[in-house]
């Protein structure tokens, strides 16, 4: 029980004290997650908001292929953009392997499936609402895209959110295509599998406790944008 104490007091410490080596890596975290969510924003919002309006034959498999994607395991991911950006893969002349690069390249993969299948629900419904409206104003199916992605905005942060806690979290792709390496793609969760796994707790607690930080942050902020989000709805009804 000492022990715990003593490593519990050590990880507070290098929270509050600005130890350079934590903060590195949590910033490494955050830059990494947020280009990954905002890559997969510009892909997955017009495809799932396409899917949510256009008809033709063959979308009900892609939405069911999409929501499939949601499950997928990272190791696979992490696998299969390995065996793309390796020496012998179709991308290994770029010789992204083991740079941040790779390892946003894993997160897109793992977290546009989020955002266009969210996004899809939420066009979806908004769509079915304003069918007659858009219908009299000459206004055709993909061209009201834009508008229905724009009236959507603050429902569609809900998706993003969503998708950076599940890119923040990723452990299992990320350490395949980042190989964890110091000062250059070791991130909060590599890091705290590789400093249990030695024995040096503190570093892994204070990682874990920001990590819980943050996910209890991005937590209040989908609730409070979904409140918002009904309370704009109840206003407009």
């Amino acid at each position: 029980m000492q022990g715990f104490a003593s490593e519990f007091s050590s990880a507070i410490a290098l929270i509050f004290q600005g130890d350079s080596e934590l903060w590195a890596i949590v910033l490494l975290s955050l830059k990494v997650s947020m280009f990954a969510v905002l890559i997969s924003a510009l892909i997955g919002m017009p495809v799932g908001a396409a899917l949510a309006v256009a008809r033709f034959p063959g979308r009900r498999v892609l939405i069911v292929l999409m929501n499939a994607l949601m499950g997928f395991p990272p190791v696979v991911v992490g696998l299969l953009v390995y065996l793309m950006l390796s020496r012998s893969g179709p991308l290994g002349v770029l010789e992204l392997l083991y740079t941040p690069t790779a390892m946003i390249i894993a997160q897109v993969v793992l977290v546009t499936p989020i955002v266009a299948a969210l996004t899809r629900q939420v066009i979806e419904m908004l769509a079915e609402e304003y069918s007659e409206q858009l219908r009299s104003l000459g206004v055709s199916r993909l061209a009201s895209v834009p508008v229905l992605l724009w009236d959507a905005r603050l429902a569609l942060v809900t998706a993003l959110l969503a998708g950076f806690g599940r890119a923040i979290a990723e452990v299992g792709a990320v350490i395949i295509v980042g190989g964890n390496i110091n000062h250059v793609t070791r991130v909060m969760t590599t890091t705290i599998a590789l400093e249990t796994s030695k024995g040096n707790l503190a570093l892994a607690l204070a990682l874990g406790a920001i990590l819980i930080g943050i996910a209890v942050a991005v937590n209040a902020m989908v609730s409070a944008v979904s409140l918002r989000a009904e309370q704009e709805g109840l206003r407009h009804a």
